[in-house]
């Protein structure tokens, strides 16, 4: 069962079993068979997946967008159910309890944890946390669902399931360890010492650049295709998913199709969280103030790539880990390669959201790594500085910025508040951290930020590749 059916989980691990399940090797496709998905929703907006899906019988088309204009496009039929969490939660909990779930899987999104982005902590404070923790509530959110369907199964005498997030996070097993076990603490401590000696939590790293599907996207679908899909998914050729082979009650036999199996995950998800993640947003706020609004333009702008080339080879690659099997320097190369293609059509605005989420968890990481080894932070200085001034709300043509993030209010009331405190967007420690009191750091911030404020966006890049 999987939480959180979005474009990214359909390009990822729906695919997965889908190529299991199309393999031309009968073995292979006989272990498959023992496989499929059912879709979890359980936010207000996930009707709509709901909808299409009970529509469509859980089918989808998947297109894959080539640099050169070729697309391939096939019908995926992995997903045979799909479970509206808000019609009736008691029946998603029974299923999730049911022997016949091995693993529940999530998408949830970088934020879907509930967690501070600084202290790691989990937020006990939330109210939809609080209203699940009530006693003889039913519960509503992920945490309450799941924690609830493993109490179901050690009751019954139930091997527990596997609980494997595929969010943008580094350890993200630990992660979704550490906050469900602590949301079973504030409900049951026994719960959640089970919990915690009897269920796997396995690390991932994921890794295929999937834009949100628009309405030209249907529309290639049906004349390309002569399919009608009210939810089409279109990503690049690119996949990569490592998982840690750490699963409490059986697997799929991923190792038969993409998917690298491994012990440490770790290493490639810091390739990918500091060099991909983080160079997106590198990229989409000094792009937006630019003009650009479509992410292949951007990355076509030598100052633009010349910058993120910087970024990753100066900053970024020093605080790695060494990656087996990987040629870090063609996997850079790539990295520019894959912003640029035309056909994607991913937009600047995509990765510009939610960026309160992401900053602190892709590029923070990366300037802490920096600052303790007295290595360069002026690149990842110059991130943040980007992203305070597109916090501003206001393009360098006079235009509206539209901010999308959980925490819009607060990140544009710190970057409004730069004429009274040049550092009122670095003193949110939530976010930041003790950044705000790093010498190094804010020299850079701040001569980036003046910057920006007085020759543009452009003129800043040259300034710093000069």
């Amino acid at each position: 069962m999987h939480f959180g059916v979005g474009g990214f989980h359909r390009a990822h691990q729906a695919l997965m079993i889908d190529d299991l399940l199309s393999s031309d090797d009968p073995v292979t496709q006989a272990l498959a068979r023992d496989w499929a998905i059912c879709g979890v929703g359980v936010l207000p907006g996930d009707a709509h997946m709901r909808d299409v899906m009970a529509a469509q019988n859980g089918l989808y088309t998947l297109v894959e967008k080539h640099s050169d204009g070729h697309l391939e496009g096939r019908v995926i039929g992995s997903i045979n159910d799909y479970m509206f969490a808000p019609d009736d939660v008691e029946a998603v909990i029974e299923r999730m309890s049911s022997p016949a779930v091995k693993i529940v899987s999530l998408t949830v999104t970088e934020g879907g944890y509930n967690i501070n982005p600084v202290t790691g902590a989990f937020d006990l404070g939330n109210p939809l946390v609080v209203a699940d923790l009530v006693p003889g509530a039913a519960p509503a959110t992920v945490f309450g669902i799941t924690v609830e369907a493993l109490r179901r199964r050690r009751d019954r005498g139930v091997t527990p399931f596997t609980v494997m997030s595929c969010d943008n996070l580094q350890n993200n097993g630990e992660v979704a360890h550490r906050t469900f076990v602590a949301f079973a603490t504030a409900r049951d401590a026994e719960l959640a010492a089970w919990i915690d000696a009897n269920v796997s939590f396995p690390s991932s790293m994921v890794d295929r650049i999937t834009p949100g599907t628009t309405d030209a996207d249907r529309d290639l679908v049906t004349e390309t295709f002569g399919v009608v899909d009210a939810w089409p998914v279109v990503c690049e050729p690119f996949f990569q998913w490592v998982l840690q082979d750490s699963f409490t009650d059986g697997r799929p036999p991923y190792e038969q199709v993409r998917t690298q199996l491994v012990a440490d995950v770790e290493p490639y998800e810091l390739m990918k969280l500091r060099l991909l993640n983080a160079s997106h947003q590198g990229l989409c706020y000094f792009a937006h103030l630019m003009g650009y609004r479509l992410v292949h333009d951007a990355a076509g702008d030598p100052l633009i790539s010349g910058f993120l080339r910087a970024y990753m080879d100066d900053e970024g690659s020093p605080t790695l880990k060494p990656v087996p099997g990987i040629d870090l320097e063609a996997y850079k190369s790539d990295l520019i390669a894959r912003f640029s293609n035309p056909n994607v059509r991913d937009t600047v605005a995509r990765l510009c959201n939610e960026s309160s989420d992401r900053i602190p968890k892709w590029l923070v990481p990366v300037i802490v790594d920096q600052l303790e080894a007295g290595r360069s932070v002026e690149l990842s200085a110059a991130i943040v500085a980007s992203w305070a001034r597109y916090a501003e709300g206001t393009d360098e043509q006079g235009q509206p910025i539209e901010v999308a993030d959980r925490l819009r209010e607060r990140v544009m009331a710190n970057a409004a508040g730069f004429a009274a405190d040049r550092h009122s967007f670095l003193n949110d420690r939530d976010l930041f951290g003790d950044l705000v009191d790093n010498a190094t750091f804010v020299a850079a911030y701040d001569r980036a930020l003046e910057l920006l404020h007085t020759v543009g966006a452009r003129e800043t890049l040259i300034a710093l590749l000069t």
